[in-house]
């Protein structure tokens, strides 16, 4: 009579582990370099959504940013992926950070946030950066590398809808 046989040989299972560690090695940098991509285009709407602030700013003629009676008031929340001082009456939570806000008195202005806290390690100490030109049209630009960066924002400032 014939043994029957029961389990997996260790070569098997050896096999197994070998084709799971090649997957691992594979699968590993392309979900860090996603995590990557997902933080910039995070930031990217976070720190565009100021636009609408900004803008309003620019056209009441609020320029200067703070919390002092005729001042813009930004109202921006922390983000845990920034770095950046609250620039209004707004209290951030320990670890976050916002975009920091300039308004010019010819009608421009930027809005410049910095990767740092809880972000990739590849975009530690990044910029995106969002510039309104006098016109009223608003331009993305960043620092960090391109394989990270968001459709509509690129190195050479692309043009973003206002």
């Amino acid at each position: 009579m014939k043994a029957i046989q029961k389990g997996f040989t260790l070569i098997e299972l050896m096999i197994v582990i070998a084709i799971i560690g090649i997957l691992a090695a594979i699968a590993l940098p392309m979900y860090q370099n996603y995590i990557a991509r997902s933080q910039v285009a995070r930031v990217m709407g976070e720190s565009g959504n100021l636009k609408t602030v900004a803008e309003t700013c620019v056209l009441d003629g609020k320029f200067t940013v703070g919390s002092a009676a005729g001042n813009c008031h930004i109202g921006a929340t922390g983000s845990n992926l920034l770095t950046g001082a609250a620039q209004s009456s707004e209290t951030l939570a320990t670890g976050t950070g916002v975009p920091q806000v300039t308004l010019n008195n010819n009608g421009t202005a930027t809005i410049v946030a910095e990767f740092g806290n809880n972000a990739a390690a590849d975009l530690q100490k990044e910029t995106l950066t969002w510039t309104r030109s006098t016109d009223g049209t608003w331009t993305c630009s960043t620092s960090v590398k391109e394989k990270y960066r968001a459709s509509g924002c690129s190195a050479t400032s692309a043009t973003a809808t206002p």
